[in-house]
């Protein structure tokens, strides 16, 4: 068996296509494949399916799993069908996704590798630049996202945070059961509530369905919830709750010992400071007035 028929077979092209050569070059050395597509084959069109004469090629590059210690590419001419109907269109090729400089299983096993570390981590493993890799992980997580249904969401948390340095932020809708992040949008007003109306119906759901919005007290938040949500309850959440009194007691407690300082501070200049009173034992009179408000009587009443 030849090279380019080990790695034919290692590779699991579909019939029709085949390696035709292999060799190293460049330094560090890297593998390359060739690949192409056996002369008279017709292609089908991108849009309609029809099989269609190739009209061109164009020669692209796809970065693939290593063979052992050696970074391998694959390189390939890839056709374009002259369909009647539609035009000269680019046929996707069974190995990589249209736009994409990695193989499908490159892609995979990076994919792999970002749920277990950092980007930049991934980066350095594979060689490659973590923005390449970030495009990747883009593509999937948007296309898993889109699949979602929230047809059984009925509440929601709408909460702000901030995106980068700048005063920079975006709003965060989340289901408010299951805790899962639904969208993510710049800004941190109404327009946010009404990205999320919008995106219920992309995602198999409708605005009627919200029972609950739970949120902090942002004017611009509550707007939007009565003009895009009407039906829903709005909910503040207790951590903005628990700040705002907080700061109220603390600015209640801040006004009496201004207050008696003040004072103090007028007696001890009219020299007429006075030593603070004194409480006595349980049984004997009480020294002062407000003593003997609090005091409980000795033998109450059965």
């Amino acid at each position: 068996m030849t090279p380019e028929a080990l790695f034919t077979a290692a590779l699991q092209l579909e019939a029709g296509w085949k390696v035709s050569e292999c060799r190293f070059e460049g330094e560090p050395r890297r593998l390359l494949l060739k690949l192409d597509f056996e002369e008279g084959r017709r292609f089908g069109c991108p849009q309609c399916g029809k099989l269609c004469p190739t009209h061109d090629t164009s020669t692209k590059r796809w970065r693939h799993l290593n063979f052992f210690q050696y970074e391998c590419l694959l390189e390939a001419r890839v056709p374009r069908s002259n369909c009647p109907e539609h035009g000269v269109l680019s046929v996707a090729v069974p190995w990589a996704r249209e736009g994409s400089g990695f193989s499908l299983l490159f892609e995979a096993l990076a994919m792999l590798l970002c749920r277990e570390m950092p980007m930049a981590a991934v980066a350095d493993a594979l060689g490659e630049h973590d923005t390449r890799l970030w495009r990747v992980a883009a593509h999937y997580v948007e296309a898993a996202h889109a699949k979602n249904s929230w047809a059984k969401v009925r509440a929601i948390s709408v909460d702000e945070t901030s995106a980068r340095r700048g005063h920079r932020y975006v709003t965060n809708v989340l289901d408010a059961k299951t805790h899962e992040l639904l969208l993510m949008v710049e800004g941190r007003g109404a327009q946010a509530l009404e990205a999320f109306a919008q995106a219920l119906v992309a995602h198999g759901a409708k605005a009627e369905q919200i029972e609950l919005i739970s949120m902090d007290m942002s004017p611009a938040y509550q707007s939007g919830a009565s003009q895009f949500f009407p039906q829903a309850q709005i909910v503040f959440d207790r951590f903005h709750l628990m700040q705002m009194a907080g700061q109220a007691a603390d600015q209640a407690s801040r006004h009496p010992r201004r207050r008696r300082s003040r004072s103090s501070a007028l007696v001890v200049q009219a020299g007429k400071a006075k030593s603070p009173p004194t409480f006595s034992r349980v049984g004997r009179e009480p020294s002062t007035t407000l003593e003997r408000r609090c005091r409980l009587p000795e033998n109450p009443a059965h």
